[in-house]
Order: C-alpha cells, then sequence, then structure tokens
C-alpha cells in the first residue's frame, strides 16, 4: 500500500483530493494538513511516499515547503495548485524544486469539479510516482 499525504488549506479540497486518491486501491491517505508547517511535522515523524501539494497556503507556501520536504523526506510530491498553469512560474518553480508533477486546479483555488476534470491525471502522476504500471 502506497501512502499519500495531501497538504491543502482548504477543507473542502482536501476532501476531494483524498476522494480522487481512494479511487485507486493502491494508495492509502495516511494524512490530510492544512499548510506546509503542518506537512514538515508530519513528515519528521513519519514516513509516506507521495505528497499531494497546494502552492498557495497560510504558514509556508507550496514552493518553501517543498525545497524544505527535500531535505527530510524521500517523499515524491506532486503540485495540485491553481497557480500551477502550465508553463506559468509557479510551476516551473516547483519543478525546478524537485516536484514530479505540477497539476493545475481546473476552475481557481476551490475547484468543485477537480475530480470530473483532473481526478484521472492525479491518480495517474501519483501511480508514475511510486512506478505503478497500468491504471487501477
Amino acid at each position: 500500500m502506497t501512502s499519500v499525504m495531501i497538504v491543502e488549506d482548504s477543507v473542502m479540497m482536501r476532501l476531494m483530493i483524498a476522494e480522487i486518491v481512494r479511487t485507486d486501491p493502491e494508495f492509502e491517505v495516511v494524512d490530510r494538513v492544512r499548510n506546509g508547517c503542518e506537512a514538515l511535522e508530519k513528515l519528521r515523524r513519519s514516513d509516506c511516499d507521495i505528497v499531494l501539494l497546494d502552492m498557495e497556503m497560510p504558514c509556508m507556501n507550496g514552493l518553501e515547503a517543498l525545497r524544505r520536504m527535500r531535505l527530510i523526506s524521500g517523499a515524491k510530491v506532486i503540485v495540485v495548485s491553481s497557480s500551477a498553469e502550465a508553463g506559468s512560474s509557479a510551476a516551473i518553480a516547483a519543478r525546478r524544486e524537485g516536484a514530479i508533477a505540477v497539476i493545475a486546479k481546473p476552475s481557481g483555488t476551490v475547484s468543485l469539479d477537480l475530480k470530473a476534470k483532473k481526478g484521472h491525471e492525479i491518480v495517474r502522476a501519483c501511480r508514475k510516482a511510486v512506478r505503478l504500471s497500468g491504471t487501477a
């Protein structure tokens, strides 16, 4: 079982992303946290395989959290953020800092259509991150 942490300041988006991840039986959501500070604290105490990371959060933004995560964890980081449109400076910076994938939320910060429009892409990125072949 592959463990996944969701780092997202919106309660609704945390729930929605967890629902997307749970569509694949290979993945288990082990933590859902509100910001980069909480994510780093959890990563220091436990191990997880994948982190799904928002970029715009209080306490510590996603880019700074990503930089620090690389120092304390081997988790693969996938950015899921409204500020991460393909080719944007945020997407380029996230890739430069080690994100293995960057997925833009389709309708802004709270994207109620995330599952319909990007759910398959999120699961596929998670599977690729840990080298699982095929789809669930």
